[in-house]
């Protein structure tokens, strides 16, 4: 079947941005011939021996791959046509691997303690018991590398990194790199410093290794990274403790990071007869992500090769971006007939928060530089940042609905849905002044985001993909929180602690009620986790602990675990009512581990 005319006029778009989208010219995800690329992962994964593909590719070898894939070779050869069948493949990888997950141990954390000060600073007895919960949460999820990982790297998947390190939960058993952002912020707010500290060591050993932070700890994420926040995660860091030594040391790593995103992530976009270099997701892989495997698969079935190696390297772009998958990706004007998915177009977008965030990066670096007198360096990423505001306003900015939107460069305009990603600036603290700061919360007001008592929706668009309606995630919770909260305006202020206590409250009550903490949260309804996208919702869950965390912390005197689930109606009024009489019946909200009585 011949491509889509829409993938025909993409390539033409990519070929005149000088992309490398013909047949043959990208590379897999990385260059193991058992994890990234070959046969044995193909027929692995084609045969389905897995409900979920990642299992395979997280899968310790027992031999070296060069015996292994002999092996394999050897076993294709005496079998006709070379296809394995499906009982073959299940015990050539039983014979040849171990269950995934036996290189990372369980770790309790040396400077985690029960009695965090901040526990003293929250008043509603029932929140301080669940802050209790969440900061035991870090013994869960703390993990330390297999010293074998050092030693036989060839061996394993997972990458090796110095220190222990603290993994989101569910199926993500490795470290992420943007959840850990949220991570650290938690880490902090417990007082476990040294443990906060051996994640940003582990992120610049990867640096140094890579030139950037994978997305994870995979080599399967190696040519692609998440949105960069290790910048910020030192600032973080030297909030708590003034570790400047540590900065001294390890600032040309920071630095780094943001060459790799200014050498192999920029785009040139001309607006109103000027030039403005800005950035995008652009990764440049060409086969199916291992982790996801028949699931690429299936989506580029029917494609030519030139638009399959495209398609992928749009789905490895959006997993970059942390936003897999969202409508925000989707190609306009060219629906599919088939899968949504098959419209993803990340590399021909600018997108708000990633240029938000590596303002907020230039902002530290000149800041970082200029605390360590250098200030030649400082006064370099000072200008670096003032061209970024100039062309977040020229670029991103729209006065028409007063907030930042994505620009699609290829179509040259800009993406007028609502995504929590457009108020990414004011977060940053990015080309913000009062009436603009003005404008944005009154582009939120008037939305329908604040119609939900659960918390605010990624989007307002559902599509059934994890990053759109109805789902709500803990990080752009925070993102959106604090950048109300710096703001000098009251209103937005009095809303940033409204939209704390909606979500801590939806996030305590979803704890009672199903016994855990989760990746993602449904705004509609009474509160429950949230659904769709390519995998089940993961019960953990990092970043979600150290955003609730960070919020009782910042609010802490002022919350109160009374529900906010409830709509403004006279029958959900009554309902609330109800609950709050039943709640002070001892047993019959069932056995959670909460003070309920009393």
């Amino acid at each position: 079947m011949p491509a889509p005319v829409w993938w025909v006029f993409l390539l033409m778009c990519a070929a005149l941005e000088g992309w490398q989208a013909m047949a043959g010219s990208l590379p897999p995800p990385c260059d193991s011939h058992i994890y990234c690329t070959g046969e044995l992962l193909r027929q692995v994964q084609r045969a389905r021996l897995f409900r979920d593909d990642k299992d395979f590719v997280d899968m310790p070898l027992r031999s070296n791959p060069d015996v292994v894939l002999k092996q394999f070779e050897e076993l294709m050869n005496a079998t006709p046509g070379g296809a394995l069948s499906k009982l073959q493949l299940a015990q050539f990888v039983e014979a040849h691997f171990f269950p995934p997950g036996q290189e990372l141990e369980s770790w309790t954390p040396p400077d985690w303690t029960d009695s965090i000060p901040l526990l003293k600073r929250i008043s509603d007895e029932k929140l301080r018991f669940w802050a209790r919960v969440l900061n035991a949460k870090w013994k869960e999820l703390g993990r330390r590398v297999n010293p074998d990982v050092q030693t036989s790297p060839w061996r394993y998947s997972l990458i090796y990194v110095p220190n222990p390190v603290i993994v989101p939960g569910g199926r993500f058993r490795e470290y992420y790199y943007w959840d850990s952002f949220w991570i650290l912020g938690g880490l902090l707010v417990s007082n476990m410093t040294a443990t906060a500290k051996g994640l940003i060591q582990n992120f610049l050993y990867l640096v140094s290794k890579f030139g950037h932070v994978p997305n994870g700890g995979r080599v399967y994420y190696e040519r692609r990274s998440q949105p960069p926040l290790l910048t910020l995660m030192m600032e973080s860091y030297l909030s708590h403790t003034n570790d400047t030594e540590f900065l001294r040391k390890n600032i040309h790593l920071l630095e780094a990071e943001y060459h790799f995103w200014q050498d192999h992530r920029t785009v040139n976009i001309s607006v109103g007869g000027k030039q403005y270099s800005l950035n995008h997701y652009n990764v440049q892989v060409g086969e199916p992500r291992p982790e996801s495997y028949m699931k690429d698969v299936e989506l580029a079935m029917g494609l030519e090769e030139e638009a399959q190696q495209s398609l992928w390297a749009e789905l490895q772009s959006a997993a970059e971006s942390g936003w897999d998958f969202s409508s925000r990706w989707f190609l306009p004007g060219f629906p599919s007939l088939q899968d949504p998915l098959q419209d993803t177009q990340v590399r021909g977008i600018v997108p708000v928060d990633l240029n938000a965030i590596l303002c907020k990066v230039e902002q530290l670096l000149a800041t970082f530089y200029q605390v360590l007198g250098h200030g030649e360096k400082a006064s370099r990423f000072w200008a670096a940042r003032r061209q970024r505001g100039a062309a977040l306003t020229a670029v991103l900015w729209n006065e028409e609905a007063g907030v930042w939107l994505d620009y699609r460069f290829l179509h040259q305009r800009h993406n007028p849905a609502f995504y929590l990603s457009n108020i990414s600036p004011l977060w940053a603290e990015c080309d913000v002044d009062l009436p603009r700061a003005e404008k944005v919360l009154s582009y939120l007001e008037e939305s329908s985001a604040l119609s939900y008592a659960n918390g605010l929706p990624t989007s307002l668009t559902r599509t059934g993909q994890q990053w759109d309606f109805p789902n709500a995630w803990a990080p752009l919770q925070h993102m959106v929180i604090i950048g109300l909260a710096k703001s000098s305006s009251p209103r937005a202020r009095e809303l940033a602690f409204s939209l704390a206590q909606r979500w801590l409250q939806m996030n305590l009550a979803v704890y009672k009620k199903h016994g855990g903490m989760f990746e993602k949260y449904d705004v509609e309804g009474d509160g429950k986790p949230g659904g769709g996208g390519e995998y089940p919702v993961q019960e953990g869950f990092g970043w979600t602990n150290g955003v609730a965390l960070q919020l009782l912390d910042l609010y802490g005197e002022q919350l109160t675990a009374a529900s906010a689930l409830c709509s403004p109606t006279w029958l959900c009024i009554g309902a609330c009512l109800i609950l709050i009489l039943v709640s002070q019946l001892p047993g019959l909200l069932g056995d959670g581990p909460f003070p309920w009585e009393g």
